[in-house]
Parts: structure tokens; sequence; C-alpha cells
């Protein structure tokens, strides 16, 4: 078992705590996008789970992504059930140089936010109720076993070779096929002619983004599980990628719409963030600038085609999470280097196509299974309790009628 080294033990804990920030932010980044009716109730989806997946985790949410494999890879055990045997010493089934219980909260922060993500999909429209039962069944029948086939040393994928240093496929990728699915199950908003977003406060989501791309450095560089090279390397391809990605996308929009677009900016720039995530700690910067220039490209065609598509996907979860997160996660198989991580494997660039393979795979499986158990649960949930508010409240806004509050007095 490794010694406890207290500079890393201080990166995990800091990292876990910029990785917080970001559910909060992802809050300001949906709320400033959505109309002024509904900016609290957008807002509340992220900040109640902030709440509500910290308690699901430490039951039940943390032994099943994390715990000793049952056998087949596919789900950990009830050992760690209610965080039992979850200490302040290391761990001995994780090899770190950090308290078991740091490395629990740096998980569990990422176990907040992939649910939350999901929230922009079906922005505007969702009963809370139904919200709530929708994001503990997610959590735990989605994301604790795709955490587990990716991230556990025993996971099927993981024993497989798929690459994924910080959430690409676990995160992202699954967050966006679930968004997808949610918006087709939902249906359309009420009475929105044009599909594109309406934001109500463009600089609230600027302050959003501004604070995902600020937490994402501990997202990726936090991933290293130490203050060593290796997160070095993640956070200068972090913030490459997201800087590469906002030019990108404010030139496509300028050459397309004939303005540089600010909110363009921060989409941009989550997109690149999205991207580089998986390959974060396998990459050079240099290739994170060539990963930020490509999610540029393909987000902005993938928002365009959902437009064309009529899919109300409110917030473009899926144009951004899903398509970046498949880009990224491929990119990772075409660019990786044991330069970077002598713990990863080369990619295609550098010898070895089968990486590209492994990771087509570890997307198509993930994203499949996402989607039919997110089909699934919205289905089952449906049956409790209606999932979509009814024609006069959608009317009349969900902060008013859902929350009994407004966010703006007149």
């Amino acid at each position: 078992m490794p010694e406890i080294n207290a500079g890393d033990t201080a990166w995990v804990l800091t990292s876990t705590a910029l990785v917080m920030l970001m559910t909060p932010g992802l809050a300001l980044f949906y709320g400033g996008l959505v109309r002024r009716k509904n900016v609290l109730s957008t807002i509340m989806h992220s900040f109640f789970i902030l709440g509500l997946v910290s308690v699901t985790w430490v039951l039940w949410g943390y032994t099943l992504a994390f715990g000793p494999d049952t056998g087949l890879g596919l789900i950990g055990g009830l050992d760690w059930l209610a965080l039992e045997g979850v200490t302040g010493e290391p761990s001995d089934v994780y090899a770190t140089t950090t308290p078991h219980l740091a490395f629990m909260a740096f998980q569990m922060m990422f176990a907040i936010i992939t649910p939350a993500l999901i929230s922009g999909a079906f922005a505007e429209r969702k009963r809370f109720k139904a919200f709530v039962l929708f994001a503990v069944a997610w959590s735990t029948f989605v994301y604790a076993p795709i955490a587990h086939w990716v991230w556990s040393p025993d996971g099927w994928l993981f024993t497989l070779g798929v690459l994924d240093f910080a959430g690409g496929t676990v995160v992202h990728l699954s967050s966006g096929i679930a968004a997808l699915v949610a918006a087709l199950f939902i249906g359309r908003r009420t009475g929105l002619v044009q599909l594109a977003t309406e934001p109500h406060d463009v600089p609230m989501t600027v302050l959003g983004a501004g604070l995902l791309w600020f937490g994402w450095f501990g997202f990726n560089a936090g991933s290293a599980l130490g203050a060593n090279g290796l997160a070095a390397n993640a956070f200068v391809t972090t913030n490459t990628a997201a800087a590469m990605a906002a030019i990108t996308w404010v030139t496509i929009s300028w050459l397309h719409k004939g303005t540089p677009s600010v909110l363009g900016a921060a989409i941009g720039a989550v997109a690149g963030l999205v991207a580089i995530t998986p390959a974060a700690g396998f990459v050079t910067p240099a290739a994170s600038i060539l990963i930020g220039l490509g999610v540029g490209v393909v987000c902005y065609g993938a928002a365009q085609l959902r437009l064309r598509a009529r899919v109300d996907d409110a917030l473009d979860v899926f144009a951004v999470h899903g398509v970046g997160g498949a880009f990224g996660a491929l990119a990772t198989g075409v660019f990786a280097t044991t330069a970077v991580n002598a713990a990863g494997f080369e990619g295609l660039l550098n010898g070895n196509p089968g990486q590209l393979l492994t990771q087509l795979i570890g997307v198509g499986v993930v994203g499949a299974y996402s989607a039919v158990m997110t089909g699934a649960i919205l289905f089952l949930v449906n049956l409790v309790t209606p999932i979509r508010v009814a024609g006069d409240v959608e009317e009349t806004g969900l902060d008013l009628a859902q929350h009994g509050e407004v966010a703006y007095q007149p």
C-alpha cells in the first residue's frame, strides 16, 4: 500500500473543490440560456443535484462504481456501502498516494455533474418530481456501471484498453446521449416556433462558461491524482483545446452568420473542454490544438443539424457533450502517446491503429447502454409521475408554477 503524499493530497482536494464549482457554474451557464420565466427551475436542476447525488454517492453510488468488482467487470460490490471501510488511509484497490476518502470525494464531483448536464435537454418543461426520480435512477443504473467499466482496474472496458483520462465517455458521451433520448421522449417545447436557443441573459452564460473553464483544470489535471508532470500536461492541453475551440466556433459562426458571437465563444470553449477531457493526460499540447480545432467544427455542425432536424434538445447538450465526447474519445485513439503517459497506449499516429478501434468500441458500448437505459428509466418514471408539466404550467413558466418563486421582480 503506498504512503500518503501531502502534495498529492493537497492537489486532489483542491481539484475536488474545483470540480464541485463546475456544477454551480453549469447552473449559470444553462440558466442564462433559457427564458426569464424558467431560469430558477433550470438553475435548481444543477444545484439540487449537488445535494442529491452527494448523498446517494456516499450511500451506494461509490461502492457500485469503484468498489471491488463482483466478478464480471460490470459493477462494484457492496463492500463500501455507506463508505464502510473507506478511510483516511490510502485505498488497497486504487494505488494512489492520497487518502481513500479524498479519491472518493474527487470522483463524487464527477458523479454529481454528469446527470446535471442532461438537464439542459429538457429545460423549461420537466416536472421537478420526475427530475428527482430520474436523477437518482440514472446516476445509479447508468453512471455507476459505466464508471466501473471504464475506470475500475477490473472494469471490462478498462481491461480492453479503452483510454478515458477524465470522462469523455463516462461523463460527456453518456450524458449527451441521454440528453438526446430525453429530448425525443419529452417532446418539443409548447409554442416555441424557433428551436434555436433563446438566451435571456448572455452575461450569465459567459460567467458560467468561465467558471466551467476554471473548474475544468481540476476535472482534467486533477485526474492525474497527483501533483506531478502528468497533471501539468493535462492542465496545458485542457486550456489549449478550450481556447482553440472557442476561436474556431467564433470564426465559423462569423463566416456563417456575419457576426462574431459572444455566446458562440462560450459554447465553443465548453466544446473544447469536453473533447480534451478523455485525451488530456494522453496527448501533447500540439495535439490539443488539433483536437480543439476539430471539435469546434464538428460540434458547430452538429448544433446546426439539430436545428434542421427540429429536435428540441433545448440547450444543445447532445451537440456539445454527446458529439464532443465521442469526438474526443476517438481523437484520443489517434493522438495518444506513451511519451506523455506511460500507463496509456500509442495511438494511430504513433503506429497503433488498434487503439482507435478500441476507442470506437468504448464509444459504441457506452452510447448504446446510455440510450437504452435512459429510455427505460424515462418510461418507468413517467408511469410513477408525468414527466412533462401541463401546458398551462409550461406557458406560465416553471419558476412560478413549480417553485413558487420568480428570478426577477417586475
